[in-house]
């Protein structure tokens, strides 16, 4: 839309002109490093003076690369731009920060409670294991009634768990495969189900898809996830846009949420305007309802008071802190929450990755040749200017990307400490730091594409076919 000088400008937000111009401009860059024709190159910089103008006259701003539109309130809180530097919702995560959003912040903005010494203690107490490292090294940061969970662990009381994709593209990038990373560990440790959600229907509601290529993205990415090791017995995998239609529990529960939330409810939370399609206005309701185990009965034999434990990135939190409120009005108990951190894109912790810029992540298709590249060349570097200056003065783990990737990685914590020690003190380079990463993911990605080419279609079926799991309610 943002190539077509004819485009309605002004039926777009302040936030949807912000990534416009952004779009644009990446497009003026790429087509001038890529020698493009002049009047190519020429027509694709009136495109985007147009759309700064359309820009500075919708918000009275001048266009900043980075920095949303100061006047956007962000979801559910009231808090602007000129507040806050973060701006975060189910679709969008800017931040001017180098190092990242501030997640103590976010915590007392949503609401939610800090995963703390003493919980991840007491999650080693109840499994009998050291926990996993997204929890030693509080990659998952914050939570909602994970104490509860683990209550009824102790007193031999089941739960299950529920996570999902919105399939936006073919292949995933590793950033995708931190909830699924994690979710098959809760999985393994606690021996509970797992429903995992592909929202196909959400993806063709904000994307330019049809419903066909949004299934076609579902089932390919479900190929991805089964390739993280997930158990046929003990997962049910399942397509919006497929399952919907022959579950009953399901629709129930769908119809039940939307009953008790309100049209203003609903724009405060998640930020619709009159113009959105009521598609989008109902989506919230059809991730509620994965929430609930009645939306599931062959898997629990119709029991409506099984507790949900949602393992999520904190931009869903909106979805959930809905469908808690929503919880004990329709007779069910409320899903407890655990959040993740953004996995940063490339180019720096502003922004999460992007599944369409392959510049800014790396993908799970992409070859040796191709991880080493965008590594050397994108990952943005805490190190100095000069290597007599990194090594008089050392590097900045909490901006360097490398690093945080490792965090995320490399299972060795003293390995990933002797690393921030010898980066910090400037023993180690920056290219020797990302020499590290690319020696980390290269295996890591060989491995994940060798699984993923067992997983056949006749699998997919297995996995989103609804059935009884490996478990008596």
């Amino acid at each position: 839309m943002a190539d077509s000088p004819n485009c309605d400008l002004k039926s777009l937000s302040p936030l949807q002109l912000f990534e416009r111009v952004t779009e644009q401009g990446e497009k003026v860059r790429a087509l001038k490093a890529g020698k493009a024709p002049k009047d190519e190159i020429d027509a694709a910089v009136r495109m985007l003076l147009s759309l700064k103008l359309s820009y500075k006259t919708t918000t009275g701003q001048d266009y900043q690369a980075g920095l949303p539109p100061t006047d956007l309130a962000l979801i559910n809180n009231g808090t602007t731009k000129e507040e806050d530097d973060d701006f975060v919702d189910p679709w969008t995560v800017q931040t001017s920060n180098a190092k990242g959003v501030d997640y103590d912040k976010l915590i007392v903005r949503f609401g939610s409670a800090k995963i703390d010494t003493d919980l991840i203690n007491r999650i080693e107490r109840a499994i009998g294991q050291k926990p996993h490292r997204f929890l030693r090294r509080g990659i998952f940061f914050s939570h909602r009634d994970m104490d509860q969970i683990l209550h009824a662990y102790e007193n031999k009381k089941s739960f299950y768990l529920y996570t999902g994709r919105g399939p936006s593209s073919q292949a995933m990038h590793v950033g995708h495969l931190i909830p699924f990373i994690f979710t098959k560990w809760l999985q393994e440790v606690f021996d509970v189900p797992l429903v995992i959600q592909l929202t196909d229907d959400e993806k063709y509601l904000w994307k330019d898809l049809t419903t066909e290529k949004a299934y076609e993205y579902a089932k390919e990415n479900a190929k991805d996830i089964i390739a993280c090791g997930f158990d046929v017995n003990k997962t049910f995998i399942f397509s919006d846009l497929d399952y919907l239609g022959s579950s009953m529990g399901f629709y129930k529960n769908i119809v039940k949420v939307q009953k008790h939330v309100t049209f203003n409810q609903v724009k405060g939370i998640f930020g619709f305007t009159d113009s959105d399609c009521i598609g989008k206005i109902s989506f919230p309701a059809i991730q509620a309802a994965p929430s609930f185990s009645s939306s599931f009965p062959q898997i629990f034999n119709g029991k409506e008071d099984l507790q949900c434990l949602i393992p999520c990135a904190i931009d869903q939190d909106p979805y959930f802190r809905m469908t808690r409120d929503v919880a004990p009005r329709i007779g069910y108990p409320k899903p407890a929450l655990l959040h993740s951190v953004f996995f940063p894109a490339l180019q720096g912790a502003q922004t999460k990755m992007s599944a369409s810029d392959p510049n800014s992540s790396i993908f799970l298709t992409d070859t040796p040749k191709q991880i080493k590249t965008k590594i050397n060349k994108h990952a943005f570097s805490g190190g100095r200017d000069t290597i007599e200056e990194h090594r008089k003065y050392g590097g900045n783990c909490d901006v360097d990307v490398s690093f945080m990737y490792l965090t995320f990685f490399l299972e060795d914590d003293d390995r990933l400490e002797q690393l921030k020690q010898a980066y910090t003190s400037g023993e180690l380079l920056t290219g020797e730091l990302k020499k590290v990463l690319i020696e980390t993911l290269q295996p890591m990605i060989a491995a994940h594409q060798e699984r993923r080419k067992q997983v056949t279609d006749e699998v997919v079926k297995q996995f989103m076919t609804p059935r009884k799991l490996a478990f008596e309610f």
